[in-house]
């Protein structure tokens, strides 16, 4: 039986616990092994990357990662081992940072990522963020969107990823490319173009990721010219949009001073002291 098939006979549904008050959780120790981690170690290390990533999106970690220790026996005797009592939200956060070599991990990821879109921020609490904190939260945004796009990217044939990537930002960036974007930026070699947006360009595209995850979806046949054209599209699509309200062009708003990995480590320090 292959992993596809191990995965439908026991999906992540099926290891979800209800709690006594109805709420619902997952066991780390059970995840773990649907994930294809054989030693404990090295899922825990995931775990704490979770959980980091969950202090840095403003949520609670005990609430998301209860501590759950059990005794378990081995031979005659018996020990006490840790295991977690995870939240939907913190299971999305561990198969963001688990290895994706394994295929279970690529699974979980589109699995936890659609269910907790649910978990969004309401437009109220968006507002009382701060900048930094926007673009933390957007940031997140196009990261996952971005997974879920070039998997279904792939499935309907794309093979050449930085054709279709470039495809979108022409279109919403007047012809520009990804290169063309770090440039006019003045960003280092390598550092990544979403790094060095505010919260309205992160927006911008955030809307270009989605309506076209949402039109691949609807796309029959795998070919790679189409999804591609697609992408194109949808950006000049987004592009039009915000000239027709009046808004900035994207190209013409203003790149911020500190790139995301550099507030990431500001709010670390912040956690850690």
């Amino acid at each position: 039986m292959n992993s596809i098939e191990q995965y439908k006979e026991k999906t992540f549904e099926d290891i979800k616990h209800i709690d006594d008050n109805g709420n619902e959780y997952w066991e780390a120790r059970e995840l773990q092994q649907i994930l294809g981690y054989k030693e404990w170690r090295y899922f825990s290390a995931v775990i704490e990357k979770a959980q980091v990533s969950c202090s840095q999106s403003n949520n609670n970690i005990n609430s998301n990662f209860g501590v759950n220790t059990k005794i378990v026996k081995t031979g005659v005797s018996t020990k006490t081992i840790i295991d977690y009592k995870l939240s939907r939200y913190a299971c999305y956060l561990i198969v963001q940072n688990a290895n994706p070599k394994f295929e279970a991990v690529a699974l979980g990821q589109t699995y936890f990522a659609v269910q907790t879109r649910k978990m969004e921020l309401t437009e109220e609490e968006y507002s009382r963020l701060s900048e930094n904190e926007k673009r933390l939260y957007r940031r997140k945004q196009t990261k996952d969107g971005n997974k879920i796009l070039y998997k279904i990217a792939k499935e309907k044939g794309v093979k050449n990823f930085d054709k279709f990537t470039n495809a979108g930002y022409k279109g919403l960036y007047n012809g520009e490319t990804a290169n063309d974007i770090a440039k006019r930026k003045g960003l280092r070699y390598r550092e990544d173009i979403l790094d060095k947006m505010g919260s309205v360009e992160l927006g911008a595209n955030i809307f270009r990721i989605t309506q076209t995850e949402a039109l691949l979806e609807k796309q029959e046949e795998p070919n790679e010219q189409v999804a591609t054209n697609t992408h194109f599209k949808v950006g000049k699509a987004v592009r039009d949009t915000i000239k027709k309200l009046g808004g900035t062009m994207p190209e013409d708003l203003p790149t911020p001073e500190k790139s995301i990995k550099e507030i990431e480590k500001d709010e670390f320090k912040k956690i850690t002291n």
